[in-house]
């Protein structure tokens, strides 16, 4: 007797029979379709299912190969011939010879002195050469002064005293009213050669610029090189020059040259904002396109912990822009192993032909002279596979995401009103296996995350650092292997006898449906991100209703499924590269994410993730398959070899190879403090190596090499001392509030911090300013911790009003470049109308740290031994540093 759903589900007489004509035919023929012989229902043709064999097989392949496609496009860097515009072995040069100096830290000789000289005598190289073309190029070193607070790493303060900027202005002879601006930054982090980031994109500008300078046909509009030499710095020098330069009154647009990894490709991820001019240049002009409009909005949400300065230039200097930065390689990304040899010429090359193709275009261009005209709008963006850059305003996606959505709709409402199934039986059905579907993501995910807690208790942590396929086997495993056995366990169980073909066919309508309404739900949002939903909604419907009528007649026959496939393979392939970016993104900040994020939580739910998305449009073939018991089982296997390999510890999560790094980041400091109380004497001082591990498994892998650092003389935070009383160089404790502290010899730097007090008054509004002079080290950290009832209502930097408290507490972060003044500030702050008795004596306490990052204070003889001790894998920062705190 026939129920009243829509998939017709028979009441069950016996077992499903399932006839196959050949033994040998590599599908099965289904006489009855999955259908119990109700002779009122018979069907009219035979439908073929699926053979297990051939099914997992078919997908298999189809994910393989995409995934190969996906990776040969990152591997073809140049396409097609260079144009010989852009000299990428010149260029190679310069990133040798700027590299060579080693690290370049701001203050330091080698960044102030020796990368300086080089890059002046090679652009004065260039103006002489070619002073007599039509260009004229004029060279400013600008060392600017200046304060500004930024809402980064929790929010800070950003003081900066004669770092140095090198303006080169390329324009006609007869000079030019609107500029473009490249930027690029040559300093470095410490212990950091710093190739990747950022003196390759240095050399590229040298070359450009050379390219440029030399043109026979004059420039309509101008264009300022800017070498920065205090980006690392969080983005001081670019504050100097856009909010201090004479000439940045005048500049337009600007394109900034980053790097979050070492070499491959150079991808756009931000743009604007609005002007979309700005993308329309870049898809016109770029040799080699490699762009998309889902990496900018990731980066701009904050959840990947870096920035760059587009944001400066952005908020400081109401100036659009466009970001690119190299993002491979990541794992090595601000550690010794950033080095010139590991940037291929061919990277190089084409960073070289695509900025200087749109640095041309824009320069030429009369929408640069009035950008403000073609100001409004968004643009949605995207590369398919660095072939060709797709893109259009956000008001025409809004309108095709809409039509595909719209059409998703109608195509779903007359399935609903054919006539077996009207009276709502079609929609019940949809519903309740929308419901199965959504059901098997959350016990998929639940599952995955147990296991990833039960690999975190085991304490392999990041296992799949170095062997990143790991991850893969084990949670795409568990997560593929989860959502097959419900839908079995659903197909079998549930369903009962309804006929598989219908099954199929209208679980294919569930996927459909789901990212559709994720297509509408972005849209709403406003995000350009929605156009991959609508790729994912529009391709697969239209392969469908081509294939309607061999799916109708032949069931899941090879070539319905080989079709069904190829109709699938653009926006799955696009979708694959997305999913590489990433993973390529994600897996080398879990080694620079601090002790508190659990790196297998994050592994585990991208992983699974991933799983959900590309599996969408393959439960189709869960119900066209006669059996799931050889996929689960090999499945299972491969879950279960992979995690008795990581239980085990086989699997180690850091390499030391000079091939492929993948080394572990440990932060140690030499350092003494000292601590005064509210008379001004020492109430405590102390000297030790202050270690810190920037990944979540801590020292578990450092104490079998160095037996003193282990969880005994692990730190507590000390609440009633600014910043627990420790030297933090940036104001991250809250990602690595795990630390260390080994007891060692005081330290003795040659030039010694110089704190004190300049004067003290009370104001005639009831607050007490303070002024403080501080002579010391290129960088320094000022910490201003309030007592309870006390408040800071002004200082001496930035606008004036004191900006970011992080739980009580404000960070003031300092540098300065040669022959710097004596810092010199204030702040003024009110008193507590009654005093804490439980709380430190005083109204505010004042800490100060001195870091130095270069020079023989850099090292001494305790710290050069520990060092001595850490395994290859590990990549140990360190350096020299003092804390001070007052009581006022």
């Amino acid at each position: 007797m026939e129920s009243d759903t829509a998939v017709r589900r028979i009441k069950s007489l016996g077992t499903q029979r399932y006839v196959a004509q050949d033994n040998d035919e590599p599908y099965a023929r289904c006489g009855d379709n999955g259908y119990n012989g109700d002779p009122k229902r018979k069907p009219e043709v035979s439908l073929y299912l699926l053979r297990e064999g051939l099914g997992a097989t078919l997908v298999s392949v189809f994910i393989l190969v995409l995934w190969g496609l996906v990776h040969l496009s990152l591997q073809q860097l140049v396409v097609g011939k260079p144009t010989g515009e852009f000299n990428a072995v010149r260029a190679r040069q310069h990133l040798e010879q700027i590299t060579s100096v080693g690290p370049r830290p701001v203050g330091s000789q080698e960044n102030e002195v020796l990368t300086v000289g080089y890059l002046l005598e090679q652009i004065e190289t260039i103006r002489v050469q070619t002073a007599a073309g039509p260009h004229q190029l004029t060279v400013d070193v600008q060392r600017p002064t200046g304060s500004f607070s930024i809402d980064f790493l929790g929010g800070f303060t950003s003081f900066y005293d004669h770092v140095t900027n090198i303006a080169v202005r390329l324009e006609p002879k007869g000079g030019s009213q609107h500029l473009m601006l490249a930027n690029c930054h040559f300093d470095t982090v410490a212990n950091s050669p710093g190739a990747s980031d950022d003196a390759v994109s240095c050399a590229v500008m040298l070359e450009v610029l050379n390219s440029l300078a030399n043109q026979s046909t004059p420039l309509q509009h101008g264009v300022i090189f800017l070498f920065n030499g205090a980006e690392e710095n969080i983005l001081q020098a670019s504050h100097g020059f856009i909010t201090q330069h004479p000439w940045a009154k005048q500049v337009r647009a600007f394109i900034n040259l980053e790097a979050a990894g070492v070499g491959g490709k150079e991808v756009v991820f931000q743009t604007g904002p609005e002007n979309p001019w700005l993308v329309q240049a870049y898809v016109n002009a770029a040799k080699h396109p490699f762009a998309s409009v889902v990496g900018q909005e990731v980066f701009q949400s904050g959840i990947i912990p870096s920035d760059t300065d587009f944001r400066i230039y952005r908020d400081f200097g109401n100036i659009p822009g466009i970001d690119l930065a190299f993002i491979e390689n990541g794992f090595i990304y601000h550690t010794k192993y950033d080095t010139a040899d590991r940037i291929l010429t061919d990277s190089i090359q084409r960073a070289g032909d695509n900025i200087l193709a749109v640095l041309k275009y824009l320069v030429m261009s009369e929408k640069l002279a009035d950008s403000s005209e073609y100001r409004h709008g968004n643009m949605v963006f995207f590369d398919l596979l660095g072939v060709v850059v797709v893109a259009y305003p956000a008001r025409v996606g809004t309108i095709l995401n809409y039509m595909v959505a719209a059409a998703t709709f109608l195509y779903l409402a007359k399935k609903a009103s054919l006539p077996g199934n009207r009276g709502g039986r079609y929609v019940r059905d949809l519903a309740c296996a929308t419901g199965v579907a959504v059901l098997s993501w959350f016990v998929t995910l639940l599952s995955v995350l147990i296991v990833a807690l039960l690999v975190t208790l085991l304490g392999r942590s990041m296992f799949w650092y170095t062997h990143f396929y790991a991850a893969i086997c084990l949670y795409g495993a568990a997560a593929t292997g989860k959502m097959i056995l419900i839908h079995t366990l659903a197909k079998n169980l549930y369903y009962g006898g309804v006929r598989l073909v219908e099954l199929g066919d209208l679980y294919f309508d569930v996927s459909l449906l789901l990212w559709c309404c994720s297509l509408v739900w972005l849209t709403q949002q406003g995000l350009c991100s929605a156009y991959v939903p609508m790729l994912m909604v529009a391709f697969p419907l239209v392969t469908r209703l081509l294939l309607s009528q061999e799916f109708k007649h032949r069931g899941a026959s090879v070539k319905y499924s080989v079709l069904y496939l190829l109709g699938l393979a653009l926006p799955y392939v696009h979708f694959m590269f997305l999913i590489w970016v990433v993973f390529e993104i994600f897996t080398p900040i879990m080694g620079r994410s601090g002790t508190e994020i659990p790196p297998e939580v994050v592994m585990a739910s991208l992983v699974t993730l991933a799983t959900i998305f590309l599996s969408s449009f393959f439960l189709h073939f869960i119900y066209l398959v006669r059996s799931t018991k050889w996929i689960l089982a090999g499945l299972g296997s491969i879950f279960l070899v992979t995690f008795l390999l990581v239980s085990s510890g086989l699997l180690f999560p850091y390499s030391g190879s000079s091939d492929s790094p993948r080394p572990k980041r440990v932060f140690l400091q030499h350092t003494t403090r000292t601590f005064h109380n509210l008379q001004g004497q020492v109430e405590s001082r102390d000297s030790g190596l202050w270690i810190n591990s920037f990944d979540f498994t801590g020292i578990q892998h450092i104490s079998p090499h160095i037996p003193e650092i282990n969880d005994s003389i692990r730190t507590r935070c000390q609440e009633d001392r600014p910043f627990c009383g420790y030297p933090w160089f940036l104001p991250v404790k809250f990602l690595s509030r795990k630390n260390w502290y080994l007891p060692a010899s005081e330290v003795s730097p040659s030039s010694p911090l110089e704190f004190s007090m300049l004067s003290r008054e009370e104001t005639s509004w009831g607050t007490v300013k303070m002024t403080f002079r501080v002579k010391g080290p290129t960088h320094m950290s000022l910490y201003l911790m309030p007592h309870r009832g006390a408040s800071l209502s002004s200082w001496s930097f930035g606008d004036g009003t004191p900006q970011f408290d992080l739980s009580g507490e404000y960070f003031v972060f300092y540098s300065h470049g040669l022959n710097a003044p004596t810092w010199t500030f204030w702040f003024e702050i009110q008193p507590p109308s009654e005093p804490d008795p439980a709380g430190p004596e005083g109204m505010i306490s004042v800490g100060i740290s001195s870091h130095y990052f270069f020079g023989e204070d850099r090292r001494t003889a305790q710290l050069e031994e520990i060092l001595r001790k850490f395994p290859l894998w590990a990549f140990p920062s360190s350096w020299v540093s003092t804390y001070d705190m007052y009581r006022y």
